[in-house]
């Protein structure tokens, strides 16, 4: 069957939790359902979902702030790896960043997720030479 993409619905949020967990893109100090909530239902953002039939296999979210666009939690599932889906969510995640005038797109990865870099890269992607500076303001946002 093939991959339609498509705005994630209230349905299928705790299975597009499971599967960025069941893919380890979550961390300890991010709660992906505030993540999820923070993302649906604003005109800047969003969260794609890849669907073979009615299965929810591949998603990717995506915000901006009008002039970057930022990819995360691009997941899918371990049985449909390899088939082109990443492709595809990228792709069409572009396409929605292009709608809305956005002319670049970034994402962040881990230095040593050489497989994802890679994957990135063989999509265009180049790594930027920037650094990224960092600071922790707590859990109320205070300093």
């Amino acid at each position: 069957m093939e991959l339609t993409i498509g705005e994630l619905r209230g349905d299928e949020t705790e299975r597009a939790v499971a599967l960025w967990h069941e893919q380890k893109l979550t961390r300890p100090w991010n709660d992906p359902h505030a993540d999820l909530r923070f993302a649906l239902g604003k005109p800047q953002s969003t969260v794609l979902a890849g669907r073979i039939g009615d299965r929810l296999v591949a998603t990717v979210m995506l915000g901006h702030d009008g002039h970057r666009g930022w990819v995360y939690y691009l997941a899918v599932t371990g049985d449909c790896q390899g088939l082109g889906h990443g492709k595809a969510m990228m792709r069409a995640a572009e396409r929605w960043m292009a709608a809305r005038r956005v002319p670049k797109l970034q994402l962040m990865v881990r230095a040593d997720n050489a497989g994802a870099i890679g994957f990135y890269e063989t999509l265009g992607y180049e790594r930027s030479d920037v650094v990224v500076l960092a600071r922790w303001l707590g859990p109320e946002g205070a300093v």
